[in-house]
Order: C-alpha cells, then sequence, then structure tokens
C-alpha cells in the first residue's frame, strides 16, 4: 500500500504562482510513475503532468510552459510548480501514483485563482 499526502493549495491571484508537494509514505519502493491530475467542477478529472522514476516527463497542454513537475526520489516527494495561473485552473489537484499494477490517490488539494 502507498499513502499520499498533498500540500501547498491555496488561494492566488491570476498570474501568481504555487506549488504543490506530494509525499508518499508506505511501500514507496513499488512507485513506478508520480503525478498529478485536477478536476474542476461539473468536470471529469484530468491529467496535468506525470513523472517517471526516471524524470520523464508528460504534460497535459494546458500545463506546458507554465507548469514544471519534479520528484525527489530520496524522499519520496513529486512536486508541482504552477506559475502564470489562470481562472481556468481553479480545481482540486489529486496526487497521483501508481506500482505493482495498481493507481494510488491522496486526498486533494484545492487550487482557487481569483481573476
Amino acid at each position: 500500500q502507498v499513502q499520499l499526502v498533498e500540500s501547498g493549495g491555496g488561494l492566488v491571484q491570476a498570474g501568481g504562482s504555487l506549488r504543490l508537494s506530494c509525499a508518499a509514505s508506505g511501500s514507496t519502493g513499488s512507485i513506478l510513475a508520480m503525478g498529478w491530475y485536477r478536476q474542476a467542477p461539473g468536470q471529469q478529472r484530468e491529467l496535468v503532468a506525470l513523472i517517471t522514476r526516471g524524470g520523464s516527463t508528460n504534460y497535459a497542454d494546458s500545463a506546458k510552459g507554465r507548469f514544471t513537475i519534479s520528484r525527489d526520489n530520496a524522499k519520496n516527494t513529486v512536486y508541482l510548480q504552477m506559475n502564470s495561473l489562470k481562472p481556468e485552473d481553479i480545481a482540486v489537484y489529486y496526487c497521483y501514483a501508481n506500482g505493482n499494477y495498481r493507481a494510488y490517490w491522496g486526498q486533494g488539494t484545492q487550487v482557487t485563482v481569483s481573476s
């Protein structure tokens, strides 16, 4: 089992920045990819960014050029630096990890952007 705990959400003005963190605990040796998804009100959950254990990354088009995902394997932590935030980025952001043919999710952290 893997447990994921997010932190770093909050309220920011449009154009501002936030940094999300997600710490994994438990069977962390089994984790392959980690990343972030988000779900806006009335919308389906969507991928924001993923990073493999080796550091390969994948971004949603909406995140490219503004968001940066990084990972500290020694700390079992993944980060999402979000710059130039827009009102359309408003959502609950969920940490994600996979390994041993299982997917794990954090509890979510709210990101709100005021215009």
